[in-house]
């Protein structure tokens, strides 16, 4: 058997549409250079990376745009793409679109409203986002979204794949949910109330890893795109994959840079290999 056989009988057949290819590679591309820039040491400019050292010219573009709190501004990045994905789930209850189509719809309005409720009450933020970062973030995450939507109703009618992945993929997003938010937990509480140093996260799995949140929101979303069963929802996972190993690559060269103390042998994202 090939692999583009073994492929198709986990995934729906490419939908007949130029829109989902373009998103599918644009999306790709787009990852994959925000994960380079990170790992470059060109981070997002939010979180503890606001921080970072910038030449005196950054400084100034900085100062000319318009700052907002970071709470603000991480409510923007997630509330179109939740709205977007309650829409699509509230409808599926009335049009009768099919469970799968429910089950992602749903998965994805679970994942922003999570996002939504730690920002409001369980992240600790102590500095500003510039505007046109909140925005772009926003859009991305509308656009990814909506995109996954659009690309499951494609597939309605048509023959579901030979190995049903739905409820594996299920389990898997509940899995990357609760170790995402417990190590957000853990995250919540280095920091008492007021304070803006920061400090070598402890507990979970800190002590092998740096990012340990970033390993269970990738789980997360291969669980969403095991519910999907498209390529879109399969090549988007990828692309975050790619972006969340540049990331946590980032974070612990900052951990490193900052403190002296910090664990040499602590990796990246998966414990003991990266």
């Amino acid at each position: 058997m090939s692999l583009s056989s073994s492929v198709m009988q986990i995934l729906y057949p490419p939908p007949d549409s130029a829109l989902i290819t373009a998103m599918s590679v644009m999306g790709i591309a787009a990852f994959t250079n925000v994960a380079i820039s990170e790992i470059k040491g060109k981070n997002m400019k939010y979180s503890k990376f606001c921080s970072t050292d910038e030449d005196d010219d950054e400084k100034h573009k900085k100062k000319r745009k318009l700052v907002i709190p970071s709470k603000r501004g991480m409510l923007l990045c997630y509330a179109p793409a939740f709205v977007a994905a309650a829409g699509a789930a509230s409808l599926t209850i009335f049009s009768g679109d099919g469970l799968r189509f429910f089950i992602v719809t749903s998965a994805l309005t679970i994942h922003y409203l999570k996002r939504l409720l730690e920002v409001l009450f369980i992240h600790r933020y102590s500095g500003g986002m510039t505007i046109d970062a909140s925005i772009t973030i926003s859009i991305s995450y509308f656009i990814y979204t909506a995109t996954m939507i659009y690309s499951q109703y494609l597939c309605i009618g048509h023959q579901e794949p030979s190995i049903n992945l739905t409820y594996m993929g299920v389990a898997l997003f509940v899995v990357g949910l609760l170790g995402n938010l417990y190590h957000h937990i853990i995250l919540s509480t280095l920091r008492k109330e007021g304070e803006k140093v920061y400090k070598i996260p402890e507990g979970g799995l800190f002590g092998v890893v740096v990012c340990p949140h970033y390993l269970f929101e990738i789980l997360g979303f291969w669980g969403l795109s095991c519910m999907s069963q498209t390529i879109y929802g399969l090549l988007s996972t990828l692309g975050t994959t790619i972006l969340l190993i540049g990331r946590s690559y980032a974070t612990r060269k900052w951990y490193i840079s900052k403190f002296e103390d910090f664990p040499k042998n602590s990796k990246a994202l998966i414990p003991f290999l990266f």
